[in-house]
């Protein structure tokens, strides 16, 4: 397994990030493995997996470097820049393309796990190759729909910071993504990975959610490490829009349908506020209106309140749909 060791100081100072780079680099890796984890991730393939496909057809030194640089156990690190608070999706991308060639090449062959570079990737042209292909994923397929993705990621930021608060940091870094938790001893597992140990006491660390169901982790030695992993799967599904079944509408008014419709998970107050773009009143006030009529119910957990729909709410969607 692959873990660090991470100081009280370091932990103390760690912060959540958001990153535009992140979540397009996550797209772009969606889209390169064609596998949809849930429902809204298959909806988003459908729509953007062709024209990827056709523009690397077309490109086929940088396909090679995207299967290069996207390996089994290992990406090439230059296509991971540690993400920054504040950074723009333009100010990730630069980065890439300030990357020495040379660099790059040495990055890929580990990624290709120690083998020896393609010809057709032996040239200097590949950062900026890779800066390009990553513009065209952020333009086409996930800048339109960033206000919204931003919003499921702050509203993932909110229900982490109040893990936090209620269990401290080490049940909340254990429940970050797959493979990771915290082993004690000022130890924190990374991945399942068996790669060396790695001392980032005195470092700044990052917690950086994206929308696709993915991960990894990135560095810059000796200051800089992140934890890129994928927001809450209750929020995940909602990488487009979430209409509500048009008969609900009439029934129960536009917003309180998609907020029936949201709560075939549990969501507290917060992310449905972030999900919605309604303001807390008036999503406190149609929870008021779903509860009172049966459809949502409420349960408590710690300092937090998680609605969901009731057998009847389900019931009532279900009908919608029909």
């Amino acid at each position: 397994m692959g873990w660090w060791q991470v100081n009280a100081d370091t932990l103390a100072r760690s912060r959540f990030v958001l990153s535009p780079h992140a979540e397009a680099f996550a797209a772009l890796k969606l889209l390169h493995s064609g596998d949809g984890a849930h429902p809204g991730e298959q909806s988003w393939l459908r729509a953007h997996l062709p024209g990827h496909r056709a523009r690397l057809a077309a490109d086929p030194v940088t396909a090679l470097l995207v299967r290069a640089g996207l390996g089994r156990h290992w990406i090439a690190d230059f296509l991971t820049p540690t993400p920054r608070a504040g950074e723009t999706f333009e100010d990730g991308v630069a980065r890439i393309r300030a990357t020495a060639p040379a660099d790059a090449r040495a990055h890929l062959r580990v990624s290709l796990g120690g083998g020896p570079l393609p010809a057709a990737l032996d040239r200097d042209d590949l950062p900026e190759r890779a800066a390009g292909l990553l513009t065209q994923v952020w333009e086409e397929t996930v800048r339109p729909t960033w206000e919204r993705r931003r919003r499921v990621l702050e509203a993932d930021v909110a229900a982490r910071t109040a893990q936090v608060s209620q269990g401290g940091w080490a049940a909340a870094l254990d429940a970050l993504r797959p493979g990771m938790r915290w082993l004690g001893e000022s130890r924190l597992q990374v991945n399942q990975h068996e790669y060396p140990p790695r001392e980032i006491s005195g470092a700044q660390l990052v917690l950086v959610p994206v929308t696709p169901q993915t991960g990894w982790v990135a560095w810059e030695e000796p200051d800089h490490y992140a934890v890129v992993y994928p927001c809450a799967g209750a929020l995940a599904g909602t990488l487009g829009p979430t209409p509500a079944p048009a008969a609900l509408g009439p029934l129960l008014g536009r917003t309180r349908a998609r907020i029936l419709v949201l709560l075939a998970t549990p969501l507290t107050t917060t992310q449905l506020v972030a999900l919605t773009g309604r303001p807390l009143g008036s999503v406190g006030g149609h929870l008021r209106v779903l509860r009172e009529a049966g459809l949502v119910e409420r349960r408590r957990t710690g300092k937090s309140v998680w609605y969901e729909r009731t057998a009847a709410g389900r019931i009532l969607v279900d009908a919608g749909r029909r």
